[in-house]
């Protein structure tokens, strides 16, 4: 059975992702399957939204499957991971700007590349066990797919406390960051499902949206937009030390186990794209960082020491967030030139 399952039923255009057991991974083959799809429905007449959902009680997608990217990375070989980022940012970019509804159900894990999906859908759907996140920067990148974008929009300073610290969001702390639009209780997917399909029709959504579960970010709201608000990681790490309380302790050890330079540039990503809802300038901004990432970043010794190795002990470039010099920020962020990021599917070759 493929890893995801495209058809249409009646009027919808539907995506599955099939891999459960790896909690619904994103590979380079589905990520171009859903930019095909996408493509082949934007024309399609008979299309009227498209529907996007996974087999499997644990993940939505919990991220992209990047075992083949580290592989080639630790031989010295970028371009394999170059060419995986630069076709997912398209796919990413197709998904935000789709000229038809699109629902996403999105139960379990939807972090990294899941949120490049199915964050994306005009239409987002949470319910008791969504878990969100963008934990990038525990594996040396910065929250990527788009994720920049939703992150610098989030009310006050809770896109640099969820980019930095990778915290999970559950269903109402999702909607509240703009991760995410309606909470349906998981037992009437089946029904929202049979009726999205049977009517062709997003508004049947109406009728199945309830309260969601009170969550835990908006009783935290003061103390994330009284720490957070620094210009620099390192403002903020003072602000948390001064504090000297048990949640700013805790949320400085949870900014201190990811990489100091993702976490830096992660900072002043969220800073430069507040603001905006051009989602191709935050991609471009995210490849500018992703492009140089294996070279010049902590993505290779994060996966190591999360995925290959799971020591989790990773050697980050940098001993701590004071280490992490303002132009070396600088110069991940730098625009590439002639590797820029075009959108343009000739990037392939």
């Amino acid at each position: 059975m493929a890893d995801i399952e495209i058809r249409v039923e009646g009027k919808v255009g539907r995506m599955t992702f099939n891999r459960p057991k790896a909690l619904n991974a994103l590979t380079y083959k589905m990520c171009l399957a859903v930019e095909d799809a996408l493509d082949a429905w934007c024309a399609d007449d008979a299309v009227a939204l498209v529907l996007i959902d996974a087999v499997g009680e644990r993940a939505f997608c919990a991220g992209g499957d990047i075992q083949e990217m580290y592989d080639t990375g630790r031989a010295g070989d970028f371009a394999f991971g170059r060419r995986f980022w630069r076709d997912e940012y398209r796919m990413n970019a197709k998904m935000y700007e789709y000229p038809k509804p699109v629902v996403s159900l999105m139960q379990g894990f939807t972090m990294g590349g899941g949120v490049g999906v199915g964050c994306h859908a005009s239409h987002r759907v949470v319910g008791e066990t969504s878990q969100v996140a963008m934990p990038e920067v525990g594996i040396g990148l910065v929250p990527d797919v788009g994720g920049s974008m939703i992150l610098a929009n989030a009310p006050g300073r809770l896109g640099e406390y969820l980019g930095t610290t990778a915290s999970r969001m559950g269903p109402a702390d999702a909607i509240l960051a703009g991760f995410a639009d309606v909470f349906v209780p998981q037992d009437r997917w089946p029904d929202l499902t049979a009726a999205l399909l049977a009517e062709g029709d997003v508004t049947v959504l109406d009728g199945f949206v309830a309260q969601a579960p009170e969550g835990a970010l908006a009783a935290q709201m003061d103390q994330i937009n009284a720490h957070f608000g620094g210009e620099t990681i390192g403002d903020i790490k003072r602000s948390l030390v001064a504090d000297g309380g048990d949640w700013a302790a805790t949320a400085l050890r949870a900014v201190a186990r990811n990489s100091p330079l993702a976490v830096a540039c992660a900072v002043e990503m969220v800073h430069r794209l507040r603001g905006v809802g051009d989602i191709r300038r935050a991609l471009d901004l995210e490849y500018r960082f992703t492009h140089r990432a294996m070279e010049h970043g902590d993505f290779i010794e994060g996966i190591r020491a999360a995925i290959i190795d799971k020591d989790r002990t990773p050697r980050w470039r940098h001993d701590g967030i004071d280490a992490v010099g303002g132009l070396e920020v600088v110069r991940m962020l730098m625009p590439l030139g002639k590797d820029a990021l075009t959108f343009e599917k000739e990037d392939m070759a």
